[in-house]
């Protein structure tokens, strides 16, 4: 575990942070210009030693982390992988980082891994197994967790109450937090044709540790409607931008992350769109 004296980051600063890829390590070490913390997807540093763990332990001395897992399927049906687990709280106990979350998703099945995060039903059953779920993986890492809402592009028969609802059903049994990608909730709009502001409007944000912000794709259905792919490949648009200084205006300044995880361009890129994030966040604070 690195030394408390080096690592006093119990908390995410209610200011900009990017998800951190190697090839910034030098830029970020010399300006890191806006950005008062990072986040990296935990599956890519459940190894031991080398480069990566290196330049995590020397930022680490310097910045608050954000661990964000993609691979335990909370939403699956199965039992959670034990090895995984465990590998994950390896992680967490020795970079200690100030948050840990996690998706709101399934993918896998029996021995299968399907490379993409996949929706659920929202019914009691589903509630019931996501709960217990979230219950195990806050006991191995020995921290609340928090829960982001899903990309949907498609919406379930079986549903019986609305993503707001259930999301805040799942943190009142497990304790959890939640973690509220404003571009998901675009994404998920558009795509079903409903309202993100009134989505926002019904979120639970007094629960939100954590405010994700992405690029998407745009494509059209069969019947030529808009179809939004949550892709993390290129700059937030304006209309996430307005959905997610509403949500500002409503929730207050929260920890802001910038996600770029395919197409990713230089750092100065990343820092501007991290510096739009926090005249937004300095204007809710004035």
């Amino acid at each position: 575990m690195l030394d408390a004296a080096q690592h006093p980051f119990d908390r995410l600063p209610d200011c900009p942070g990017v998800g951190y890829k190697p090839q910034h390590f030098t830029a970020i070490m010399e300006n890191a210009g806006p950005v008062e913390w990072l986040e990296i997807h935990a599956e890519n540093y459940m190894g031991d030693g080398g480069r990566p763990i290196a330049q995590l332990r020397a930022l680490a001395e310097r910045f608050a982390f954000s661990v964000h897992g993609v691979g335990l399927s909370i939403g699956g049906e199965g039992p959670l992988d034990q090895d995984h687990l465990k590998r994950l709280a390896h992680l967490v106990g020795w970079l200690n980082p100030a948050r840990f979350s996690e998706h709101l998703a399934w993918s896998t099945h029996d021995s299968h891994f399907f490379n993409d995060l996949l929706p659920l039903p929202y019914t009691e059953e589903t509630l019931n197994r996501v709960a217990r779920h979230i219950d195990q993986v806050q006991e191995a890492v020995g921290r609340q967790m928090l829960l982001e809402n899903p990309s949907n592009y498609l919406a379930f028969a079986e549903t019986t109450m609305a993503e707001t609802d259930f999301l805040a059903g799942i943190a009142r049994r497990t304790g959890c937090g939640l973690l509220l990608d404003v571009n998901n909730v675009f994404v998920s709009a558009t795509n079903q044709q409903t309202d993100p502001y009134s989505y926002i409007d019904a979120f639970p944000l007094h629960l939100v540790g954590e405010i994700h912000l992405g690029g998407h794709d745009e494509d059209a259905d069969d019947t030529g409607q808009p179809l939004l792919i949550d892709s993390h490949g290129a700059e937030v648009v304006d209309p996430v931008w307005a959905l997610y200084d509403y949500t500002i205006s409503k929730a207050g300044a929260r920890p802001t992350l910038i996600e770029w995880d395919t197409d990713v361009p230089e750092w100065p890129v990343l820092a501007e769109e991290a510096r739009r994030a926090a005249r937004i966040l300095e204007k809710a604070a004035a």
